[in-house]
Formats: C-alpha cells, sequence, structure tokens
C-alpha cells in the first residue's frame, strides 16, 4: 500500500521499483545491490521483483533502459556509416560511463543466458545502420555475417571488459575507421 492507501500495480509499480533500483544502485554499488534492499527502498516485497526480474543483472539492466532508454530505440541516421557507426560506439561508450566499470563488470559476469540478447539487440541496430548505408550506396551490400554486423558493437565489449577506464574517442575511431569500415567498403 501506498501512503495514498491505493495499491499501485502495473506500469506504475514497475516504474517505481526501476526508480528505487536505480537509486539504490547509485547508493550502494553493484556488488552490495540486493533484491532485498531495492524492495525496501520501493516499498514492495522482493517477491514482486522476482515476478518480473530472475535475479539482479536482469533489474538492473531493465533500470538502466528506464532511466536512460535503449540503445535498440535510437539507432543513428546522420546520413554517414561512419558517424552512425561511431554514434552507435559512444552510446554504449557513455552507458559504460554512467554505470562505472563495477557495474558493467558485474553485469557481464551475471549476465548469464542474457549474453545473447545483448548481441541480437546491437545487431538489429547494426543491421539497420548497414540497410540504410547499402541504401546509399555507402557499402555494396548490408546482407553480411552476424559477426561482421556486431564488429564494432563486440570490440567495444572486448575493449570495456579489459579496462577499467572509459573507452577513448580515439579507441572508437580505430574501431570504425582501421578494422569495420575497411571490411564492409572493401577499401583499405
Amino acid at each position: 500500500m501506498t501512503e495514498e492507501g491505493t495499491r499501485r500495480r502495473g506500469a506504475a509499480l514497475e516504474a517505481d521499483i526501476l526508480d528505487a533500483a536505480w537509486a539504490e544502485l547509485a547508493a550502494v554499488g553493484y556488488t552490495r545491490l540486493t533484491m532485498e534492499g531495492v524492495a525496501a527502498r520501493a516499498r514492495t516485497g522482493k517477491q514482486v521483483l522476482y515476478r518480473r526480474w530472475r535475479n539482479r543483472a536482469d533489474l538492473v539492466i531493465a533500470a538502466m533502459r528506464h532511466h536512460s532508454g535503449s540503445i535498440a530505440d535510437r539507432a543513428p541516421d546522420s546520413g554517414s556509416l561512419r558517424e552512425d557507426v561511431l554514434a552507435v560506439l559512444r552510446l554504449m561508450s557513455e552507458r559504460q560511463r554512467e554505470l562505472g566499470p563495477e557495474v558493467v563488470h558485474g553485469l557481464m559476469a551475471e549476465a548469464g543466458d542474457r549474453k545473447p540478447e545483448a548481441v541480437e539487440i546491437m545487431h538489429g541496430v547494426m543491421t539497420t545502420v548497414l540497410e540504410r548505408a547499402a541504401e546509399r550506396g555507402e557499402v555494396p551490400t548490408a546482407d553480411l555475417p552476424e559477426r561482421i554486423v556486431t564488429l564494432p558493437t563486440d570490440l567495444l565489449r572486448h575493449e570495456i571488459v579489459l579496462s577499467d577506464r572509459p573507452v577513448t574517442d580515439a579507441t572508437l575511431e580505430e574501431i570504425v575507421d582501421d578494422v569495420f569500415l575497411p571490411l564492409v567498403t572493401g577499401h583499405g
């Protein structure tokens, strides 16, 4: 029950829980974040959380998307393949900076079977970017092997895993200019 005496349900309850999870993450960090702590902050029972999210990694990912949106909903369309791929990588990199290395590494360690979902999301974003580039004539085709389509995002994830520091713009440009663009355009 809330202070007004009405029970929160559905989207309102979920939004309150995700706000509480985000606040709890900021207050205690990922390693000390618990479902019990989030439930207490949201003024609900932990069973309510477990009905929606299997574990804290799922809850934190949902809270992150609630707080800052999903990259899948923001596929860039600048008119330039290079700028679009850099924009995708910058969004990912900004999310890493916002969350911090402790949260990023904790999520990666606990994500378990969510890893394919992350790859699918970025595959969708990159496919959209490549299809637009093919329509503009920047690349011969957007019909590329999955590993090539997700190469820039996979390389960025690799950088994030290996480093406790935010990834620099120069690193993002190397991924795009020295590896990805020569591969998909046939130049280089």
